[in-house]
């Protein structure tokens, strides 16, 4: 029967269930009217079609995932801000894999809802940053080597790519390790002179 009370609230958050039970890119709006109980065309009367969906999802997701980060460096500055947030994005990714992997839509710049998402999200990694003295344009070039760092190993670990009978674990603290120390030093160079430190490559 059908859900009583049925909102878009309540259809994204079958969504992202559905997305984490199949994968992001197997989720469809039939797979989501059947969590809910309803026929398909019902859900529009919630949702314009499958991509206004993912846009719900997405910053749905990425509200969550800045909860999470941010619930985890506060109180916290410089190494361990970063090793407790990079732990929950971590965990973010294994917990919830479909939603995960609706985080990296980009934001349209008319999405507001997304927009102010991400924008919690920037704000927390901002704040670590600046505790290691990493501010404007070297904040946005370090945030996007920490989030390429992070989410590689992330993905690679999700799609089963680290093989060798080593501790990942292990792998994952010597890698935010080496990202604490090239925070340390981020001030020092820059991309243009070919300078500052570079992140480490990634154990398989």
């Amino acid at each position: 029967m059908p859900r009583a009370g049925l909102n878009r609230e309540r259809v994204v958050a079958e969504a992202a269930r559905l997305a984490d039970a199949v994968g992001y890119q197997r989720l469809t709006l039939a797979g989501v009217a059947e969590r809910c109980g309803v026929r398909l065309p019902s859900l529009y009367k919630h949702v314009e079609g499958i991509e206004d969906l993912r846009r719900l999802l997405a910053a749905r997701a990425v509200r969550e995932l800045a909860d999470e980060l941010g619930r985890s460096a506060m109180g916290r500055s410089e190494g361990d801000a970063l090793r407790a947030m990079a732990g929950a994005y971590r965990d973010y990714g294994r917990r919830h894999p479909g939603r995960y992997a609706a985080t990296l839509r980009a934001p349209d710049p008319e999405d507001e809802a997304l927009q102010t998402a991400a924008g919690s999200v920037l704000e927390v990694v901002f704040a670590i940053l600046a505790g290691y003295g990493v501010t404007g344009d070297d904040a946005v070039d370090a945030t996007r080597a920490v989030r390429s760092a992070l989410h590689g190993f992330v993905a690679l670990e999700a799609a089963g790519g680290f093989g060798l009978p080593h501790d990942v674990d292990r792998s994952f603290a010597r890698l935010v390790g080496g990202i604490d120390a090239s925070l340390r030093v981020w001030n020092t160079g820059s991309a243009a002179d070919g300078g500052g430190a570079s992140l480490p490559v990634m154990p398989s």
